[in-house]
């Protein structure tokens, strides 16, 4: 975790004038306005702009492998507990999942504490509490019609609002591809589910005001193209691999593809929505976003175990799903790869935090390639023989998603040198 984690709102943004953000120091103290002189001699637009997006960019080139990896591992593991281990509960297995996601702001904290081991614990307490109040007031603040923004009004009920709000449009997208998963092939499921990035795309224009440009959409276009001949590429079945499972029937694979083509505007309507109603804006700090983001999943992971175990016994009782813990070898790699995936969300949900949904979903796309390469090492019978489509697929995917990363990050820099612009002159006038 940073050690940049101030309190008070940064100077990189037009809303670094809200009264929400006060002026207040690491401590709460109010702290003197930065004079003219100051200002310019220690904030250059241009300078500050580039260090700005080139550190948050190097937060999320960290988070993005680390992403990677975890969600190679969750993958890998949930496909062995269900295919070797023969524990196929799809709706508990989500369930446990998505409530893992709890275990993210305890080990933020835990972290965050060792950072500061020789600070009082009611101080850095304080601090803490402090710190997510007032960002979450900002994320409020941003969302609220002009009329009811009022710095008074407790963040709680929205954020709670919203927690449950993104958290069923999650439990259903991810739904989804378990419910389809049995339904139709391998292929289709890859393919349709993975349109998201699109999706994504497409939300992000209407809901957070992104502009259209030819790059962003070439580089979505292309990773799809990707993904697609990964998914419908010449394919050499394996012991272990998609292509060893029946065949569904046409009537359930239609069924099965619309399910999951749901699910993958869902997705992406979950991340754009996820960015827009709780992530602090691009003005923030990038250690701010992180410990923000960090504590809105433990959120989602709380409202899930609280709320989302209802259907457990309806399915247990219409006998869809009988309820039943994973036990001995079950377990051990269970616990695994909910780790794994709290780790891998947890760092999704940073990334989206600090770039953007699209480049965010892109990025996920590469794990497609990373996953097609681990089922190659893998020992009999779970190995699966990497083809040139997974090979040629995965360099389209990568070679979108460093256009993406291009693009965006041009972007980020304008709009960030562009918001200290503006800042310079309010303090000229």
């Amino acid at each position: 975790m940073p050690s940049d984690l101030r309190p008070e709102y940064e100077h990189g943004g037009s809303r670094a004038h809200s009264p929400l953000l006060g002026k207040q120091g690491d401590d709460g103290s109010p702290r003197p306005p930065l004079s003219r002189k100051s200002t310019f001699h220690e904030r250059d637009p241009e300078t500050q702009a580039k260090f700005e997006t080139r550190r948050r960019y190097t937060y999320a080139a960290v988070f993005l492998a680390l992403s990677l990896v975890s969600f190679v591992v969750q993958t890998e593991t949930a496909v062995y507990i269900q295919h070797q281990l023969k524990w196929e509960k799809p709706y508990c297995m989500l369930y446990m999942t998505h409530g893992s996601w709890i275990v993210l702001w305890p080990t933020q904290l835990l972290l965050l504490r060792i950072q500061k081991w020789t600070q009082p614990w009611d101080v850095f307490w304080r601090r803490h509490v402090q710190l997510l109040r007032q960002t979450a007031l900002i994320v409020q603040h941003q969302n609220l019609h002009p009329s009811s923004r009022q710095s008074q009004i407790s963040p709680v009920p929205y954020i709670l609002k919203m927690t449950a709000f993104i958290t069923c449009a999650l439990t259903v997208a991810g739904g989804s591809w378990y419910v389809a998963v049995n339904m139709t092939t391998a292929s289709d499921l890859t393919a349709i589910y993975n349109c998201s990035a699109f999706f994504a795309y497409v939300f992000s224009v209407p809901i957070l005001h992104e502009r259209v440009r030819l790059s962003k959409v070439i580089a979505v276009g292309v990773a799809i193209v990707g993904v697609f001949i990964v998914a419908y590429g010449d394919k050499a079945p394996g012991p272990g691999g998609a292509n060893t499972k029946p065949s569904p029937k046409e009537s359930t694979r239609s069924l099965g593809n619309l399910v999951i083509a749901v699910g993958s505007v869902l997705y992406g309507f979950y991340e754009v929505l996820y960015k827009r109603l709780a992530c602090p804006p691009s003005g923030c700090s990038a250690g701010r976003s992180m410990v923000f983001s960090n504590t809105f999943g433990s959120l989602i992971g709380a409202f899930t175990l609280c709320v989302l175990w209802i259907p457990l016994p309806v399915l247990h009782y219409m006998g869809w799903e009988t309820f039943e813990l994973p036990r001995g070898e079950q377990a051990w790699m269970m616990v695994i790869s909910v780790l794994a995936n709290a780790t891998f969300s947890g760092s999704f949900l940073i990334l989206i935090s600090l770039t953007s949904p699209v480049l965010s979903s892109v990025a996920a796309l590469l794990t497609i390639f990373i996953v097609a390469i681990v089922d190659q090492l893998l020992p009999e019978p779970m190995n699966s023989p990497l083809t040139p489509a997974a090979i040629v697929g995965g360099i389209l995917i990568i070679g979108a998603f460093l256009l993406l990363s291009w693009a965006t990050y041009k972007e980020m820099d304008e709009e960030r040198r562009r918001n200290l612009e503006e800042h310079e002159s309010d303090i000229d006038d």
